[in-house]
C-alpha cells in the first residue's frame, strides 16, 4: 500500500478510536474487518499506533495543535494520488488527526517520510524537537486529572515511575498448562517455533515473551501447552489453591483465563464453575477449553450474583475466586482507553457492585472453604475499600489468612515483594505485571 494511503488509514482508524464509544480493542477489530486487504505489518503499524496515541493523548493532542494547521487535502489513492473525500470529519479536525498519526506512527520511519509532503515534513521535524520533559505534568503522565490525583495520594514518589510504566506497551506473557508440560518443555516447544520465551520472575507456571509473535501459527499454543494470561492473574489462581477432586467457582469467570488455570490445578477432576454474565463471554471460553484438554469445567452464563443457579450452592463449594468487575485500571499498558473512558462516578458504582457480589459469592463457601476477592484496578476504592467493608460485615463468620504464606506455600519467587500488609498488591512499574489486588479469607 502506498504510504499516503496507509497514513490515512491512520488517520480513519484514530478518528474511530477517538470517540471512546466502545472498548479501542473492539473498534480495532472492527475497522480490519471493513480493510481485509491489509496485511501482517500495515495492521500492527496501524494498531500500535492508535493504541500510542490513547496512551499519550494529552500529550501528542497538544503537539498536534503546535504550528500553523495545513488544510486536509483529502485522502490518497493507492495509485498515490489525491482523491476526494465524500465524508469523514470536518477538514479541521482531520488535519489534527492527521498529526496524531504522523507523531505518533509505529511502523517504518521511512515509510512515513514517504506518505509526508514538505510541509508536513518540516512541520514534523520542529514538532519532534520539543523538550517533553519541560512541558507541564498534565502532558507527561497523561492521565484525567482526579486518577492522577488518586495515584500521586496512595504512591508519593512512586508516582512518576508509574506513570512512566502505564505509557508502555506491556510484555506478552503465558501460562503453561501444567496437564500437558512443564515449563521448561513448553519453553522448548515455543523455541521451535521461533518464540523466545523465559520464565516469568514470580509465578511457577509463568513464560514471558518479547514483542508480538504470531502465537496462534506454534504449535505449542494450538495443542494447548501455553495460554496467554498475564504473571499477575495467575497468581490469583495460585492464591485460590485449588485441589483435587474440590468443587470451587469462578464467579467472574470471563473468557476463562483463570479457569483455566484452576483446572489444570485441580488435574481435571472435581466440579469446575464458570459464572458470568455474558453470554459472550463465556463463549469465548469454548475454543481455549478445547485446546486445554479440560473436562471438568462447567460455564453457566447467570443473569446478576443473586441467579437461582447460585443460590442452589449455598455451602457446597470449597473455593471461590471472585475476579470482581472493575475499572480495569491496572490494565492501562493493554488498555490505555479505559483513562479516558472510566471517571469517579463509574469508580463509586464498580464499588457498590463489587460489594454485592462479593457478600453473594461469600455465601456459597462450605465450613472451611476459600474465599479470593481480587480486582485488576490501581484504587483503594474498589480494592482496600471493599475488603475492609465485607471484614466489618463479614468478619465473625470469615478469617483473613495472610497472602504471604499463601504465596510462599504455592512456591512463589520473591513473594514478600508482591505483598502490602495481608493483601496481594501488584503494579506495573515494581512488578512488569498488570497491576492486580487480591485478599483471601477463609470461612469459619
Amino acid at each position: 500500500m502506498h504510504p499516503g494511503a496507509l497514513l490515512d488509514l491512520a488517520t480513519e482508524l484514530l478518528h474511530a478510536v477517538l470517540r471512546l464509544e466502545q472498548p479501542a480493542d473492539a473498534v480495532v477489530s472492527n475497522f480490519f474487518r471493513g480493510h481485509r486487504a491489509l496485511g501482517t505489518r500495515e495492521r500492527h503499524a496501524l494498531a500500535e499506533t492508535a493504541y500510542a496515541v490513547l496512551r499519550q493523548r494529552l500529550l501528542l493532542q497538544h503537539l498536534a495543535a503546535a504550528g500553523k494547521a495545513e488544510g486536509d487535502k483529502g485522502p490518497v489513492g493507492e495509485d498515490g494520488k489525491r482523491v476526494k473525500s465524500a465524508k469523514g470529519p470536518k477538514p479541521g479536525a482531520a488535519a489534527l488527526e492527521r498529526r496524531l498519526a504522523m507523531l505518533a506512527w509505529q511502523g517504518s520511519p521511512t515509510f512515513l517520510r514517504g506518505a509526508l509532503g514538505p510541509h508536513e515534513a518540516k512541520w514534523l521535524d520542529e514538532v519532534q524537537r520539543i523538550d517533553r520533559a519541560a512541558l507541564p505534568e498534565k502532558l507527561r503522565h497523561n492521565l484525567p486529572d482526579w486518577l492522577a490525583g488518586a495515584l500521586h495520594a496512595a504512591l508519593g514518589d512512586e508516582f512518576w515511575p508509574l506513570a512512566e510504566a502505564l505509557n508502555r506497551p506491556a510484555p506478552l506473557d503465558l501460562r503453561v498448562n501444567t496437564m500437558k508440560a512443564k515449563r521448561e518443555e513448553a519453553q522448548a516447544a515455543l523455541a521451535e517455533a521461533g518464540v523466545t520465551a523465559v520464565p516469568t520472575p514470580y509465578s511457577p507456571w509463568g513464560l514471558r515473551v518479547d514483542g508480538k509473535p504470531a502465537l496462534n501459527k506454534a504449535a505449542a499454543f494450538n495443542d494447548g501447552l501455553v495460554e496467554v494470561q498475564d504473571e499477575g492473574s495467575q497468581l490469583l489462581a495460585l492464591l485460590t489453591d485449588a485441589k483435587r477432586g474440590e468443587m470451587v467457582a469462578d464467579f467472574c469467570a470471563g473468557a476463562g483465563g483463570k479457569t483455566l488455570a484452576l483446572g489444570a490445578a485441580m488435574r481435571n477432576t472435581g466440579r469446575l464453575y464458570a459464572f458470568d454474565i455474558s453470554g459472550h463471554r463465556l463463549d469465548a471460553l469454548k475454543p481455549r477449553l478445547a485446546r486445554s484438554g479440560l473436562s471438568n469445567v462447567h460455564p453457566v452464563q447467570i443473569a446478576h450474583e443473586r441467579d437461582d443457579r447460585i443460590k442452589r450452592l449455598a455451602g457446597k463449594i470449597d473455593r471461590v475466586l471472585v475476579d470482581a468487575p472493575c475499572s480495569g485500571l491496572g490494565t492501562l499498558r493493554r488498555n490505555p482507553d479505559l483513562k479516558w473512558r472510566q471517571s469517579p462516578k463509574s469508580v463509586q458504582e464498580l464499588h457498590e457492585k463489587q460489594r454485592l457480589i462479593l457478600g453473594a459469592a461469600a455465601k456459597l463457601l462450605k465450613p472451611g472453604g476459600r474465599l479470593v476477592y481480587a480486582t485488576c484496578s490501581l484504587l483503594a476504592a474498589e480494592n482496600e475499600e471493599v475488603v475492609q467493608a465485607f471484614d466489618a460485615e463479614m468478619g465473625q463468620e470469615f478469617e483473613v489468612l495472610p497472602v504471604l504464606d499463601l504465596l510462599q506455600a504455592a512456591k512463589v519467587a520473591q513473594a514478600e515483594d508482591l505483598v502490602s500488609g495481608p493483601w496481594l498488591r501488584l503494579w506495573p512499574h515494581r512488578h512488569q505485571t498488570d497491576g492486580f489486588f487480591a485478599a483471601v479469607w477463609q470461612r469459619r
